[in-house]
This record gives structure tokens, C-alpha cells and sequence, in this order.
């Protein structure tokens, strides 16, 4: 079994080594994330505000607030 887990070894190491040796000669230029990716986020945190704050004021939607001084309680009865 050892002879079989040396061979293992030696083509991961091969391949990791051809792999290295192949993003070595890679120019790396900025990919899409690197360009845009600030623009992508600051864009959709604006539209999101824009809507959020159509919704809040423009709407007419009557939030659910807290009821604390608004609900009076009813008398009790008491029925024997």
C-alpha cells in the first residue's frame, strides 16, 4: 500500500506543479468583480434606498406601529 500512496503523492504534487507553473505565465488582468464590483454594490444600495423610501413615504401603507396608548381596554361585566 505504501508504493500506491507514494505514486498518489507524486501526481498530486505533479499536477499542482503544472498547474502553478501554467498561472505563471497568465497575465492576470482585472477580471469583472476587480472593475465593477464597487459600482455594482454602491448602485444596488442606492436603488434600494430609493425604493425603500418611495414605499415609506409615497405609499399610504399604515405600519403596524406599537398599540401601547392607543388601545383602551373595555369595561369588565360581571354577569352572575
Amino acid at each position: 500500500m505504501f508504493p500506491l500512496a507514494r505514486s498518489a503523492l507524486s501526481l498530486t504534487a505533479r499536477g499542482i506543479q503544472r498547474t502553478v507553473s501554467r498561472q505563471a505565465h497568465h497575465k492576470a488582468g482585472p477580471n469583472f468583480h476587480d472593475k465593477y464590483g464597487n459600482i455594482v454594490l454602491l448602485s444596488g444600495a442606492v436603488f434600494c434606498t430609493a425604493i425603500w423610501s418611495y414605499v415609506i413615504t409615497q405609499t399610504g401603507i399604515t405600519w403596524n406601529l406599537s398599540p401601547v396608548g392607543k388601545v383602551t381596554p373595555k369595561a369588565w361585566n360581571n354577569q352572575e
